[in-house]
This record gives structure tokens, C-alpha cells and sequence, in this order.
């Protein structure tokens, strides 16, 4: 199944580039986290598809409702599996333990997807009905026992764990074995050797899989052995002592033994990995899809876009509110400006638009506006406006700027005439016809005659058209025809700059004249150029620059009204806003109490745990401790969250906890169960009849009567059990000064194993976040020994390999619970 999916029934011509639909794709793929993703997007096309288009709308409007509800799906690991899962259906095929992983964590993400919809928000959880059946398939086939699976045999760097098989675990304890009775032979050596002065240094290193010491190369005859190479300037050899050789042996076989077990382990986590593939190939393209509507929604929030509507043929309409040129806005955003919307409006009766106004008031940009955004609307994707009412298009056909081509010989009229026959060939009922400037590059005489002409031939086909131009005669012309609008971009005379907005109901003024006399060109020339106007277009020019001064008055009128209802709504808000502050305080005490109680619940719990010295009760307890403290923390959220709910919505309000009987016999000592936090405390002290004084941990606090719920019977506490059970108990004050790095070089694995757990202790409790266990590359023994047992410790929240510069596989990065 190919993972970027082409779009059904595609618009045949949409002027791609004049209307840089392929620029917006570049910025829409910008959103993208994976190289699938970003092909699904830069394959998208403008569709004629109509129940394509309103699912891909639905997709995208309730990925946005997950977005706004703070869910998002895991595409972190997303990639194209399909080379991957072909190579694992092969015969005696071993995927390697990178593309394990790889695949191992796309099944992780394919399976968060299907639990996210499976239990989606509550507030969304039946308004996501085509997601759902977007993913219909991945219900079937339950990813997760793969990866659990996988996941306990392969560690983050591509290891597998000693638990990966029975053998693999028996193998490397052999190894260990080994390695500790050759280290201890080669001590053995350098003792001996050192007080004759021939060795190097006190080392024991490694060299082509075998265990040497340095010696001095003028001292290398007399100690029996095998070198193994030299240092870099010569003075030292590393040599094999013949002793240690047979052991040697042993290990070298011991290492064949441990990589035929792996090799067999990845043919098994192959052939398993194989019996799912179909699912995970289903789950990537799905995935692939959801990505896309990811960026989509992304894009819809950033830039406040709305989902289009799409009118029938037989009340037509295109009507854009407030709306933006998605490159321009960004373009503006990045220089520090601000954006003019636009608005227009045609429909069935008038479906073609004259705009007209001076140079640079935005003629072309609204083209490209409303070109590029009834592109977005049929390739599915949110346009930025406020309302949006689309015709679905068969083809959007655009004739925008210097059409000069010097390849063909031709001029920019003769360009724009031959793209202009093109398009009335083309154009029909379903089309949106988009020309800049009609009638200009020629005599102006001519150019209106004929930019009149190819008006009504746009008009009789039906097609949607919107026009602009300088040519007073098309203004006319849109004046006196049924089916056709006047609009004008605006221009402030004061500032001689544009507005950008557009006005339609009326033809704009190009004001050339008036511009260059404002600019300060000679007064005569600026005379002669008005006694050149013949008497109509003198009248029409005058009668425009009254039309626009009286419409100026009435939009600053709009806009004080606008204000005045800001106000007002601004005033309503304010008070409503105030009957609130009382109950949100109330809930962020409540809230601040939740946690702190939480903590302390953490800390106290944690630290019993690490008090009992039987280290196989420790580990036992702090694991279901570890179990617990997860479960409180995530019921004690629930349930706050719950009460705060039904206090807001008065849903608590026939529970028979809301106003529950109240207990009377409670006396000093009793431990009882709080109603608000559901947390357990002791009566230090009865202030008066109605308050009470309780300790939860180390805090204090008054509580009324009818906050307890029930009086229960005290429980003695972990530690006195312990002590009963005749395990000595004892607490380990945190050590301030403990840095966060240890080094375990020439370390044995049991040496290095019980140093790390001490210092993970004392870590914990001096609170770092984070901590560098730093045991050298060698033959892997003590880095993949400390990492499985890092793997399964209670303070351990995650490990990786840093970076080359901080020790790369010779360390290990610890990150800590908090």
C-alpha cells in the first residue's frame, strides 16, 4: 500500500504556478516530523471529488478537536516500512537490531494511535466518527504483545538484554566468570612482572579480543606469552602471558557462543515481526494519512482558518470574509506586519467581479487570494478567513503578470493573448477565471475595446471571473451589465500609500493624476495631463473621488460602532469573569494541597522502602511501591479532577456524598480518611467541636468535621513491619555534595553493580535529575551488565548512550525518576 496517496479525481488545470500552489505546499510540509508526512503533503491536489473533499474536511476538523484537547498521536518513529517488512517474510532472513528497533517502535506509535481512539478525551469521544473509520483496520490486530516483547529483549542502543533468552543469560554469566578468572590470572602477572620492573603500567587492556598487559619492548623476551602489538611510539608491546591463553580461548569461544544466540534471537524476533507485517504496513499508511491531517489542523490553528463550505450548483455562491494569502500573512509575520483581509462576494446571478483601484492596492494579491483559496478548499485543507463558501471548480485558470517569453518571441501582449485564447477554450459554468490587468501592454484605445469584449465572452460562458484593471471602460462596462460587480482596493490621498482593502459595490479610482501632483510634479505638466482628460472621464474621476470620500466617512462610522460593541462585550465578559475568581481560587488551593500531599506520600514511601537493608526486600517492595505510588497518583488526580468537575457543574449536587451524614465519635489518635483529597490522616488535637486538627506525613492541617469521611483503623507503617519481622531499619540522610558521575574503569561487574546501586541511592535522595556512569567500551561485559540492571531499577526512569564527546559507548546517561 503506497503511503502517500494520490488525490481522486484531480483538477485538470489550477494554474499551479502563477497562483504558488507549490510555495504553499512547501510551507504547509513545514509542519511535517517525518519525510512520509511531508510526501503526503506535497502530494496533495486540488480534487473536484465532492465526498472526498467533505471527508478530508471532517478528518481535519476532528484532528483539530483533538489538538484542542491536548491529545496529539506519538508520529515520532513514523517511516516506510515496506523494504523492512518484505526482508523480515524472507527465509533465514535477520533483520539487524537497528531495523528491529526501528520497527519495534512504528508498531509502538501505530498502537498509542489505536489506544488514543479507543479512549479518546471524553469531551471527543463521539465527535471522531471518520477517524475511526480512517483506522477501522488497525482494530483487528492488537500491536502491543510485539512490542512488550520486543521491548524486554532489546535495549535503546540496539542490545539485546541477558533476559532475551534462557542461554543468552547462561552464555554471558559464563563470560563473566571467564572475564573475572583471566583478570585476576593477568593480576596475578603484573604483580609478579611489576617488581621486576618489566611491565608498562599496571594496566589490564584488551587487543583483538584478548585480554594483555603492556611491557617494556626491551623487556619483552622475558616474559613468556603472545604479543599482540605495540604502542604507537614503540616502547610498549601488549603481550598475552602463556597462562592466561587457555582462558583466553575459553572467552573467544564463549564470544562465537554469545553471537550465534544472538543471531538466533533475531531470527526469532524476525520471524515474529513477520507474522505482523501486514498490520504494520496497514498502520504505517494510516499513520502516514494522519500525519497529513496533523499538519493540516496545525496549520488551521496557527493561521485561525475555518473549514470551508461548499455551495450547491444550484444556489452557487463564493464568498470570502476576512480572509488571507497564507504566504503573504507569513511573509508580513516574519517583517513585523500586519495583514489586510479580504472580502468579496459573488454568486450565481453575479459571477463576475471588476476590480479596480491604483497600482499597488492590491489588485493581483486579492487574484492570488482567492485563487489560492478555493485551491486549499479542494485539496482539503483549512483556508484562513473567517467564512468561506466555495463552487467546487473543475479548474481554476489564471492569466497573472508578465507573461513575456523570449524562448517563444513573444512580447508580453502577445504572451497574455495567447494565454488568454487558451483559457476561453477551456472555461466553462465550472470554471475560475482570474486576469490581471485585462487590456493593458497594448494601445490603450484598443486594449479596452478588446478587454470589454473577453469581459462578456467570460460572462456568457458562465464562467466565474474575476478581473482587474486600470481601463475605465471595463468599470463602465461592470456598471451597466446584469451578472457583473464593481469593487475598488483602497488608497489614502494623505499618506499617498495603499489601504489594501476592497470595497466592492463600486469601481476604484486610479488616480494617477492626483498621485503624481501630491508627489510634487511640476504644476504645469500636471495641468496639461488634466486638460488632455476629454470631459467624461474628467466627470467620472470627480464623481469616484466624492464616491470614496463619502464611503471613507461611512467605514469610520462602522468602525466606531465596532468599538462601541467591543466594549460592551468586553464589560459582559468582565462580569462574568468575576463571578468565577472565588471558585478558581478555591481550586487551585485544593490543587496545590493535591500535590504537595503527593509528594510527600512519594517521598515518605520511597524513603521506607530504601530503609529496609534486606536488599531482596527492598527490591521487591520498591517495585510494588513504585506500582502503587503510579496508581494513587493517577486516582488521586481522577478523583480531584471529578470533584472539581461536579462542583462546577452541580452534578454533586443529588450524590449522596455532596452533603454526607457527619461523624461524631472522633477522638486524638484516630486515623481518618479526609472526604476532599481522599487521603488518610491522624487527629493530632480537637480544637473546638466542629475543627480538628490533622497530620498527613510531615504537614499539618485544619480540617472541619464534615470533611471526614469515615474514622478507619490505624495501620502500622512499613517500617515498624519490617522492624517486627526482625529486619533492621535505618535512614540515609541525602548527601548535597554528591556529583553526578561515577567511574567504574577496572571495575568487575559485581564490584561495578553494587557501587552503581549505592550511588544511585544517595542520587535519588540528593535529588539530581540526571546522572553519567562512566565504565569504559572494552568487550561490552560490564557496559551491557550495568545497563540491564539499570533497565529494572525503581529509581531509573530511562537510560541512552551520549554523545561521542561525553564518552559515547563508554558511558552510560542515567536519567532519574523525579
Amino acid at each position: 500500500m503506497p503511503l502517500a496517496k494520490s488525490t481522486p479525481f484531480p483538477m485538470e488545470d489550477c494554474s499551479r504556478s502563477v497562483l504558488e500552489w507549490d510555495k504553499f505546499l512547501a510551507l504547509l510540509s513545514g509542519y511535517s516530523v517525518s519525510t512520509i508526512g511531508k510526501q503526503w503533503i506535497l502530494n496533495l491536489r486540488p480534487s473536484t471529488d465532492r465526498a472526498w473533499l467533505d471527508r478530508q474536511h471532517s478528518l481535519v476538523d476532528e484532528m483539530r478537536l483533538l489538538l484542542n484537547e491536548g491529545a496529539q498521536p506519538g508520529l515520532g518513529s513514523l517511516f516506510d516500512p515496506i523494504s523492512l517488512l518484505d526482508k523480515s517474510r524472507i527465509e533465514g532472513a535477520a533483520l539487524e537490531a537497528e531495523e528491529i528497533r526501528d520497527l519495534m517502535n512504528l508498531a509502538d506509535d501505530i498502537s498509542g494511535w489505536t489506544s488514543l481512539l479507543r479512549v479518546p478525551p471524553e469531551r471527543v469521544q463521539d465527535r471522531i466518527p471518520e477517524l475511526n473509520a480512517l483506522s477501522a483496520a488497525l482494530f483487528t490486530t492488537d500491536l502491543r504483545p510485539l512490542v512488550e516483547s520486543l521491548r524486554t529483549k532489546i535495549l535503546p542502543d540496539g542490545t539485546l538484554t541477558d533476559d532475551a533468552s534462557p542461554e543468552l543469560r547462561r552464555i554471558r554469566r559464563e563470560m563473566e566468570r571467564q572475564q573475572r578468572a583471566i583478570e585476576d590470572s593477568l593480576r596475578s602477572a603484573l604483580r609478579r612482572l611489576s617488581e621486576g620492573g618489566s611491565t608498562q603500567d599496571d594496566l589490564i587492556t584488551i587487543r583483538g579480543e584478548r585480554f594483555v598487559i603492556p611491557v617494556k619492548s626491551e623487556l619483552k623476551r622475558r616474559v613468556q606469552g603472545v604479543i599482540h602489538g605495540a604502542s604507537s611510539s614503540g616502547q610498549t608491546v601488549y603481550l598475552e602471558p602463556l597462562e592466561t591463553i587457555e582462558l583466553n580461548n575459553e572467552l573467544v569461544r564463549l564470544l562465537e557462543d554469545e553471537q550465534a544466540e544472538i543471531h538466533r534471537i533475531f531470527l526469532a524476533m524476525t520471524r515474529q515481526i513477520a507474522g505482523y507485517g501486514s498490520i504494520i504496513g496497514e498502520g504505517a499508511a494510516v499513520l502516514a494519512e494522519v500525519e497529513s491531517l496533523l499538519v493540516r489542523a496545525r496549520f488551521a490553528l496557527e493561521f485561525q482558518s475555518v473549514r470551508p463550505r461548499f455551495s450547491d450548483a444550484v444556489s452557487a455562491d463564493f464568498e470570502l470574509k476576512q480572509a488571507r494569502h497564507p504566504l503573504l500573512e507569513k511573509r508580513l509575520r516574519n517583517s513585523g506586519g500586519t495583514i489586510v483581509p479580504l472580502t468579496l462576494g459573488l454568486s450565481s446571478d453575479e459571477r463576475q467581479l471588476i476590480i479596480s483601484g491604483p497600482n499597488t492596492g492590491g489588485k493581483t494579491v486579492s487574484l492570488k487570494t482567492a485563487g489560492l483559496l478555493s485551491i486549499m478548499a479542494q485539496a482539503g485543507v483549512p483556508v484562513p478567513a473567517e467564512e468561506a463558501v466555495f463552487p467546487v471548480f473543475e479548474n481554476i485558470l489564471a492569466d497573472i503578470g508578465d507573461s513575456q517569453s523570449i524562448e517563444r518571441n513573444l512580447s508580453t501582449f502577445s504572451a497574455h493573448i495567447v494565454n488568454l485564447n487558451r483559457i476561453a477554450q477551456i472555461a466553462n459554468s465550472g470554471s475560475l477565471v482570474l486576469l490581471d490587468e485585462l487590456g493593458s501592454a497594448t494601445d490603450p484605445e484598443e486594449g479596452a475595446a478588446l478587454a470589454v469584449a473577453i469581459a462578456e465572452h467570460f460572462l456568457r460562458s458562465q464562467a466565474w471571473s474575476i478581473i482587474s484593471t486600470h481601463l475605465t471602460s471595463l468599470k463602465v462596462y461592470a456598471a451597466n451589465h446584469a451578472g457583473v460587480r464593481n469593487a475598488a482596493v483602497g488608497f489614502d490621498e494623505h499618506t499617498l500609500s495603499p489601504t489594501y482593502a476592497l470595497r466592492l459595490g463600486v469601481p476604484g479610482a486610479s488616480a494617477g493624476i492626483n498621485i503624481a501632483q501630491r508627489l510634487g510634479l511640476d504644476p504645469e505638466i500636471v495641468t496639461a495631463a488634466r486638460s488632455q482628460l476629454n470631459t467624461q472621464t474628467r466627470d467620472i474621476a470627480s464623481f469616484l473621488d466624492r464616491l470614496h470620500a463619502q464611503l471613507e466617512e461611512l467605514g469610520e462610522e462602522r468602525r466606531r460602532v465596532q468599538l462601541l460593541e467591543q466594549e460592551v462585550a468586553r464589560e459582559r465578559n468582565r462580569l462574568a469573569t468575576e463571578g468565577m475568581k472565588e471558585w478558581r481560587a478555591k481550586v487551585r488551593e485544593l490543587e496545590q494541597k493535591l500535590h504537595s500531599l503527593l509528594k510527600d506520600f512519594e517521598y515518605q514511601a520511597r524513603e521506607t522502602v530504601r530503609a529496609i537493608d534486606d536488599r531482596a526486600a527492598q527490591q521487591k517492595l520498591s517495585k510494588h511501591a513504585e506500582q502503587r505510588i503510579a496508581r494513587l497518583r493517577r486516582e488521586f488526580q481522577e478523583s480531584f479532577n471529578s470533584a472539581v468537575v461536579a462542583d462546577k457543574t452541580g452534578a454533586d449536587k443529588g450524590d449522596q456524598h455532596a452533603h454526607p451524614h457527619v461523624i461524631r465519635n472522633i477522638s486524638v489518635g484516630d486515623t481518618v480518611k479526609l472526604r476532599t483529597l481522599g487521603r488518610t490522616g491522624v487527629v493530632q488535637r480537637e480544637i473546638d467541636t466542629n475543627i480538628f486538627e490533622i497530620a498527613i506525613g510531615p504537614m499539618k492541617m485544619r480540617v472541619a468535621r464534615d470533611e471526614i469521611a469515615e474514622v478507619i483503623p490505624v495501620r502500622s507503617s512499613p517500617i515498624d513491619a519490617a522492624r517486627r519481622r526482625g529486619v533492621s531499619v535505618s535512614v540515609a540522610e541525602p548527601d548535597p555534595e554528591l556529583r553526578a558521575e561515577i567511574n567504574l574503569i577496572g571495575k568487575t561487574v559485581d564490584e561495578a553493580t553494587d557501587e552503581v546501586e549505592k550511588f544511585l541511592d544517595r542520587a535519588y535522595l540528593a535529588g539530581l535529575p540526571r546522572i553519567r556512569i562512566v565504565h569504559g567500551t572494552g568487550m561490552g561485559i560490564l557496559r551491557r551488565a550495568l545497563r540491564s540492571m539499570l533497565e529494572r531499577h525503581p529509581h531509573v526512569a530511562s537510560i541512552s548512550e551520549p554523545s561521542q564527546a561525553e564518552g559515547g559507548a563508554g558511558a552510560t546517561v542515567v536519567e532519574l525518576r523525579a
